[in-house]
């Protein structure tokens, strides 16, 4: 059913003088999923989110929300749509608490944002709504800690926590576990699942071992293109991502 598609693309297309990094991609998320979209390096993840939040414009195609063409869009006006993609706002305020940058964050989606010089008082009644985000993402006892002295771990649950302060309908997450090491990782995997009810997560990842337990559906690129698409169980299997991962897709 076409209500079920939040976000679709259809022939989405950059190209670089000459070199083709997205490559006429059609693509179809469902509400209320996690939809990952992983491949190797190279494979075009990064330029396709910069295509979906407008950082970039398409040599080609077309991009739907809600059924709408949002193609041609400033990123705000698709930002107010509700797709917020995780690092737009989390470049974290590193000397803040991280309390307070979850507040910053309730502020922007309340419409009076980066009202810095409002008294301590008007802020404090977001603390009550700021520490259940907190709590949400295991970060309630960090609430007072300065965020630049967080563990890499932790910094990225307050990235996604910041992000959920936006109250997003469809939240894009960049590889929200480049970096970690497994316990960080397993912590943050075990983090989107629950963070994912009640909204569509849509996430570039490249690692194949990340999304398998967590995501609905998983769309392949490589070169640009997609290669192949499905649950984890069907994709896996695929010989063309087999190729694509040289062998390390279990």
């Amino acid at each position: 059913m076409a209500g079920d598609i939040i976000l679709e693309t259809r022939g989405l297309t950059k190209e670089f003088k000459g070199f083709v990094a997205v490559n006429g991609v059609d693509l179809k998320v469902r509400r209320g999923t996690i939809h990952a979209l992983i491949g190797p390096n190279g494979a075009g993840k990064t330029t396709f989110f910069n295509l979906l939040t407008k950082f970039l414009p398409p040599t080609a195609g077309r991009i739907l929300y809600n059924g709408e063409d949002i193609t041609a869009e400033k990123p705000a006006q698709t930002a107010r749509r509700g797709i917020i993609r995780s690092f737009q706002i989390s470049a974290v305020f590193p000397h803040l608490t991280v309390l307070e940058n979850v507040r910053i964050g309730l502020q922007r989606s309340m419409g009076n944002s980066f009202h810095f010089w409002k008294s301590e008082k008007v802020l404090k009644t977001l603390d009550g709504k700021a520490m259940a985000l907190l709590e949400s993402v295991d970060l309630g006892s960090f609430a007072q800690s300065v965020t630049v002295e967080l563990p890499y771990g932790r910094k990225r649950a307050l990235e996604i926590a910041t992000t959920l302060a936006m109250e997003p309908e469809l939240m894009l997450l960049d590889e929200p576990t480049a970096g970690m090491g497994h316990e960080d990782v397993d912590r943050v995997k075990a983090l989107i699942k629950k963070v994912s009810a009640g909204r569509t997560i849509l996430m570039v990842e490249h690692n194949m071992g990340v999304v398998s337990g967590i995501c609905d559906t998983i769309t392949v690129l490589q070169r640009g293109a997609v290669l192949a698409e499905g649950p984890y169980a069907e994709v896996s299997k695929h010989p063309g991502v087999i190729e694509a991962y040289m062998g390390a897709v279990h």
